[in-house]
């Protein structure tokens, strides 16, 4: 699956991703560099070509590099692929990412911060709403 290819000062393919559905099949990709910010990630190319065929949910997904020497790395998904990969679907946080030859983890644990935030405050009051708020003996101000 990794053939890298060069054209010019970049490199087309030299990241590979597989991905495993929850149905069992798989699907793989490679990584595009381009120089204007229009490439993508192998786990993106693997996440289409799921959705093409219409599945949304991953059971287990993992990225891998050679590099010059020949060596094997397994690469984790930059912040970008994590994200994406939990918005194709709600239950892909329970995706198991593999992070080496004996390590994995779940989407979730990788993507701790996942919920909308709660707001800090509360929904916005015209001023002629808001409490009076006057120091009192409590406070410490008289």
């Amino acid at each position: 699956m990794i053939r890298p290819h060069r054209v010019g000062d970049r490199l087309f393919g030299d990241v590979g991703a597989t991905l495993v559905t929850v149905a069992g099949n798989q699907y793989a990709g490679v990584c595009i560099d381009t120089g204007s910010g229009t490439g993508f990630c192998a786990e993106h190319s693997a996440i289409a070509t799921m959705v093409t065929a219409g599945e949304y949910q991953i059971a287990r997904i993992v990225a891998v590099w050679r590099n010059e020497t020949g060596d094997l790395h397994v690469l984790p998904p930059c912040g970008r692929c994590r994200e994406f990969i939990r918005q194709i679907d709600p239950a892909n946080l329970d995706t198991e990412i593999v992070l080496g030859r004996y390590r994995s983890a779940p989407l979730r644990e990788l993507l701790p911060e996942h919920q909308w935030p709660e707001a800090l405050d509360h929904p916005h009051r015209p001023d002629d709403a808001a409490p009076s708020v006057e120091p009192s003996a409590a406070d410490g101000l008289d």
